[in-house]
């Protein structure tokens, strides 16, 4: 089969599983609920209304409580606005034109709302987004043209194999004093005019670091403005706000998840608002608002001579509004124009207002974890395309299949590494973790090229000798149970709760004035997180130290570090299945992310016979740093 008609084959599979979810959460689930997931504001204030850009009513709505919720909403989402007199009928679709923690901007095709919105309780749904499904079978429609025109170079078949990577004879020399000589290299590599860069950043080696300053070097080398994409808000708000601290000229597409107002003011929109023009459109827009509050003066009832009038009304308000939308237009422009770099997600790199626009180089950040048919949307307006990542950790999030490989779950960086090493860049010095807590995914997963960097070699806890340990739970009874898929071993988290309070408090005494270190409790398992995060918020002992330990699971850490990390496997049972243990990738993410101490808690007969827990267990024992559960009063 055709490549990029198999990847739409499996964007088919995935996009389906995702609507019946989501469907069924809106139609099966109480508001209570749904408020409690993220996808419904209930109720809501509607504080302002006006006539927005092409005819839209865009009215701003505020949450009134769950305010310290979090929430899925986000830029371009589809949602429904509902009555709670009657939440299947009366409801009116519409378009996220902005949204903050708790404020919301939507856009409605209608010249005003209905009349069931003035009587009632009103909320807003978050409805399923097939805008993102949209772009990317677009951009997989595309590229698949691409491939198939063999008379010209095409960045595509050279991704695909299809056509030699382009290797200069030697790539320019770059040597900055504040990096190391692999993130030297790199650069390099990026400024020596190949086609395809891919930097492999593991855990701690300071790929965002590289990225930035590569960025700076590219626009040294030749005035260009570039275009940096990741999958997720977050990894776009943290470019951005590194790429502005760097003294670059940045403007983020849609609306940051991280709620700052330095962050907001380095948005399209507020770099549009900060515009000089803008005086000149709010002139206009405040005489359209005064023709529609006009025309809303007539009621109902009224004659021919009324009717005509109110929709002469609106008529001079949509042509002063014409004139806005084409002086916003041209704000747009002038912004984006002058901007060195634009940072969006993957899909927002076909916003409407970056669509038709072409970069010289392309960056994708933390591709490893993006969806393939995703990173071929920025992918093909590019000329030079970078991709940073790190296939040794977390895959993408693929909800139709429960697999951890093939399919979707193999990523175009992933394909890419093993095509093309030659255009493989690795970071090999790390800047987080004590040498012994790096030393063992070294060896399994990067084939034991990690260095420990000077600064953080060597550094331990306060007196502390210990930087990892493995405590065996095996023998002590410690039985998993499963409910419903949703696995969780109390007596495990019992002994992990009790380790950790005498563990703070000991070394609270020893501290003396000192600060008390940032501790993460993380497992595979989300029944486990929740279940630590409620015994230990209920333990007295743990009290004084709520504000510097985390609980969550593993996926939820990635990207983050904690001085201390207990792990808890949580899986023990007589048919050594390990389930989620089984994926490397995620145990690597979960080592990686303490810097000074790492304890990990498990049945050693369970987990043993797996290749890679097994030669953990031989790299304990080496360290003789593996214990018994039994040596601590339970």
């Amino acid at each position: 089969m055709n490549y990029f008609n198999e990847l739409a084959r499996l964007l088919d599979r995935e996009q389906a599983f995702d609507k019946a979810q989501h469907e069924a959460l809106l139609l099966q689930r109480s508001v209570q609920e749904r408020i409690a997931l993220g996808v419904t504001w209930f109720p809501i204030a509607i504080t302002n209304s006006e006539l927005g850009r092409g005819d839209y009513l865009t009215i701003t709505v505020n949450r009134t409580n769950h305010l310290e919720e979090g929430h899925r909403f986000r830029f371009g989402m589809p949602v429904s606005l509902f009555s709670n007199h009657s939440p299947q009928k009366d409801r009116l679709h519409g378009v996220i034109a902005f949204a903050g923690r708790d404020t919301m901007r939507i856009s409605f095709r209608v010249d005003e709302l209905p009349a069931w919105s003035r009587g009632g309780r009103l909320g807003i749904d978050l409805l399923f987004d097939e805008n993102s499904y949209k772009e990317m079978h677009r951009a997989l429609d595309e590229a698949n043209l691409a491939l198939s025109n063999e008379n010209q170079y095409s960045l595509v078949r050279l991704l695909l194999g299809e056509a030699d990577a382009r290797v200069p004879p030697h790539n320019p020399a770059y040597e900055n004093d504040s990096l190391n000589p692999s993130q030297n290299k790199a650069i390099a590599h990026i400024l020596g005019g190949n086609p395809l860069s891919i930097l492999h950043g593991p855990p701690g080696t300071g790929k965002t670091t590289t990225l930035v300053y590569a960025v700076q070097a590219l626009l040294m080398q030749q005035p260009q403005q570039l275009l940096i994409v990741a999958p997720s808000n977050t990894a776009v708000d943290v470019l951005t706000e590194r790429l502005d601290a760097a003294g670059v000229s940045v403007v983020r597409i849609g609306n940051p998840v991280k709620v700052s107002d330095h962050l907001q003011e380095l948005t399209l929109d507020a770099r549009v608002d900060n515009h000089a023009s803008r005086k000149t459109v709010k002139t206009l827009e405040k005489q359209a608002r005064a023709y529609v509050d006009m025309a809303h003066k007539y009621k109902r009832n009224f004659g021919k001579a009324e009717r005509e009038q109110r929709k002469a009304l609106f008529d001079e308000a949509r042509k002063i509004r014409k004139e806005v939308d084409q002086l916003l237009d041209y704000i747009v422009q002038d912004v984006l124009t002058k901007a060195q770099v634009i940072t969006a997600t993957l899909v927002g790199a076909n916003h409407y207002t970056i669509r038709d626009r072409q970069y010289r180089t392309v960056i994708i950040d933390e591709a490893a974890q993006a969806l393939e048919p995703a990173c071929w949307i920025p992918i093909l307006k590019a000329d030079h395309v970078v991709l940073a990542g790190d296939h040794c950790q977390l895959p993408p999030t693929i909800k139709s299949d429960h697999r951890t490989s093939g399919g979707l779950y193999h990523t175009l960086f992933e394909k890419l590494v093993t095509r093309h090493p030659l255009n493989v860049s690795l970071l090999d010095v790390q800047y987080r973790m004590n040498v012994q807590i790096m030393k063992y995914p070294s060896v399994a997963l990067y084939a034991d090229r990690l260095q420990a960097g000077p600064t953080a070699a060597h550094w331990t806890l306060c007196g502390d000798d210990s930087p990892i340990i493995f405590i065996d739970t095996a023998g002590a009874g410690f039985e998993e149970t499963v409910v419903d898929h949703a696995v969780s071993n109390r007596d495990e988290a019992h002994f992990l709760r009790n380790h950790l309070a005498s563990f703070a408090t000991n070394l609270n005494t020893s501290l003396s004035d000192q600060a008390f270190p940032s501790i993460g409790i993380i497992t595979p398992y989300r029944a486990q997180s929740l279940y630590l995060l409620e015994i230990i918020a209920q333990d007295e002992r743990l009290q004084p130290y709520m504000e510097q330990l985390q609980v969550n699971t593993i996926d939820s850490f990635q990207g983050q570090e904690k001085d201390v990390i207990y792990i808890s496997l949580t899986r023990s049972n007589e048919k050594q299945e390990i389930g989620f243990l089984a994926d490397t990738r995620r145990m690597n993410v979960a080592m990686t992310r303490a810097r000074k101490k790492l304890i990990i808690i498990g049945d050693s007969s369970t987990i043993g016979r797996h290749y890679f827990y097994a030669g953990f267990l031989d790299y304990i024992d080496s360290l003789a740093k593996h214990h018994s559960v039994w040596e601590w009063d339970r």
